[in-house]
């Protein structure tokens, strides 16, 4: 993950103030894996042993890029190609005689499972390797084609509507969308399949999503701004509703995880394992989506008993979730609990108490608990 460029003078921007997202000089020589890349039983108890390969983000694409440096452009986008690439390379260090290849990133990463999940599967058929089962998981990257709470001029990668930034990115990256969807849209809406809810329905492979419901990205380009001020009504409104919306777009969809909380990211985070929606934590409703496939595989049964993969809070605003990670004030760091969270986000205790025919003290107790 890591965002993404869309023209010459945002991509030099980036280039100046986020090298590592753009080159490999200044990477590391090593990385220690955390949370699914881990390798460590506590931290990662179904996959800590898998065969794991990590591929940082250097094509600022949203991994889709197909275009080498040109006379017109400084920049090459190849992100895409990439991601062929590493498969090719891998096929020889035993990925061939692999059952199971899992596709996961976070944020443009996970955006960059949707888009390349498909075209892995082929690449290895066609490599004459059908015996390996691909699947997605695709973490903070299930973004929505909303209307922003305030609109904006599309000037940098932050203040640009998710639609309008897509859409000349598309073009300055030349980049690649599964033929199955590009064939649901005319020529030159290819950008909704950078949208989740419309990609995943023309995906073949399993995909599992991870989404938090108030993903802090999403406000982000959303002009929804958490910093300092209290938040107006208008504002509460719109997260709430924010929430609902994303909640009906996965509501389809047959292996989900999406917490009723403020964040961005999970499957990296060494807290991965702590974070519960309806009481099953995330690497438990993976280890159920993977036996799932396994299960139908042989035989088509019927979802495992006590194993649920569709898991989707149902309580309304940021944070009602109580497994939820810890929020911290952006100024100060420090950290805050629901309840001054909630104060500081302008929610009215008394007038929220009100409607929903409680005393205030009643209310603030089920907010603290979580209920």
């Amino acid at each position: 993950g890591g965002w993404y460029c869309f023209n010459r003078e945002n991509c030099d921007t980036r280039y100046d103030t986020m090298r590592r997202l753009m080159s490999s000089r200044e990477w590391p020589a090593t990385r220690v894996g955390t949370g699914i890349l881990s390798s460590q039983p506590e931290e990662n108890p179904h996959w800590w042993n898998a065969n794991m390969v990590f591929i940082p983000y250097c094509s600022s694409d949203v991994w889709s890029g197909a275009s080498s440096k040109s006379e017109k452009n400084d920049y090459a986008f190849m992100g895409a190609l990439i991601i062929q690439e590493v498969i090719k390379e891998l096929v020889g260090k035993g990925l061939s005689t692999a059952k199971v290849l899992l596709l996961a990133g976070s944020s443009a990463g996970g955006t960059g499972v949707l888009l390349n999940v498909d075209r892995v599967a082929e690449q290895l058929e066609e490599m004459g390797y059908q015996g390996i089962q691909v699947r997605g998981l695709a973490d903070s990257g299930w973004f929505l084609d909303n209307k922003q709470y305030r609109r904006t001029d599309c000037i940098d990668t932050i203040t640009c509507a998710p639609t309008e930034a897509i859409r000349r990115g598309i073009r300055y990256w030349n980049g690649i969308v599964p033929e199955r969807c590009k064939l649901q849209f005319k020529e030159g809406e290819e950008w909704n399949c950078f949208f989740g809810y419309k990609i995943y329905p023309t995906l073949r492979c399993p995909v599992f999503v991870v989404q938090w419901l108030f993903d802090e990205a999403q406000l982000t380009v959303d002009n929804v701004h958490l910093t300092g001020q209290p938040v107006q009504e208008g504002q509460w409104l719109y997260i709430q509703n924010l929430g609902r919306e994303l909640r009906n777009t996965l509501k389809d969809v047959t292996a989900s995880f999406a917490p009723a909380c403020l964040s961005h990211e999970i499957i990296t985070r060494n807290h991965w394992t702590d974070i519960q929606v309806k009481g099953t934590s995330l690497p438990r409703a993976l280890h159920c989506w993977d036996r799932s496939l396994h299960e139908s595989n042989k035989n088509g049964k019927a979802p495992l008993k006590g194993c649920p993969i569709h898991l989707i809070d149902s309580c309304p605003w940021p944070h009602c979730n109580p497994s939820c990670p810890t929020i911290r004030d952006q100024f100060t760091g420090q950290e805050m609990n629901v309840i001054q969270f909630l104060m500081h986000m302008g929610f009215d205790v008394q007038k929220m108490a009100q409607q929903q025919g409680l005393e205030p003290s009643k209310l603030l107790g089920m907010l603290s608990s979580g209920n």
